[in-house]
């Protein structure tokens, strides 16, 4: 096992759960091991932040990958995906970090809602997704 420090879940869940063939994996955000987040930029000295979908998206399914990846894996196998936004202001950019991870055509399917607020007022996006990979 390596020392690499994961991300806990912050309350009574797993963040993946295997049953058969499926993989579920929770909702998921940019949070990192040490508690911060992924995506917040500070712009002044007075400590105004910048929330940037764009980054948000690209560690969220970079989580999901290190997810997946407990249970052998990848998003290769994803089948179905289900994304929160807190403002749909933020799809074009949360879109454009998402086609760097799935493509069109052979990508899983997907809806995408906006939701009031998400558990940490810094977070923009979170995703859960379902997996499918046959036991060998």
């Amino acid at each position: 096992m390596s020392n690499e420090k994961i991300v806990t879940p912050r309350g009574a869940y797993p963040h993946v759960k295997q049953v058969g063939d499926f993989i579920f994996v929770s909702g998921t955000s940019s949070r990192r091991p040490d508690n911060t987040i992924a995506g917040v930029d500070i712009i002044d000295e007075m400590g105004t932040k910048k929330l940037n979908a764009y980054t948000q998206t690209q560690e969220v399914l970079k989580n999901i990958e290190k997810n997946l990846a407990k249970v052998g894996a990848s998003l290769k196998d994803v089948v179905d995906v289900t994304s929160f936004l807190v403002n749909m202001n933020d799809f074009a950019d949360y879109n454009r970090a998402y086609a760097e991870f799935f493509e069109k055509e052979t990508g899983p399917t997907r809806t995408t809602v906006a939701v009031h607020q998400l558990p940490h007022p810094d977070l923009v996006v979170e995703i859960k997704v379902v997996a499918f990979k046959q036991n060998e």
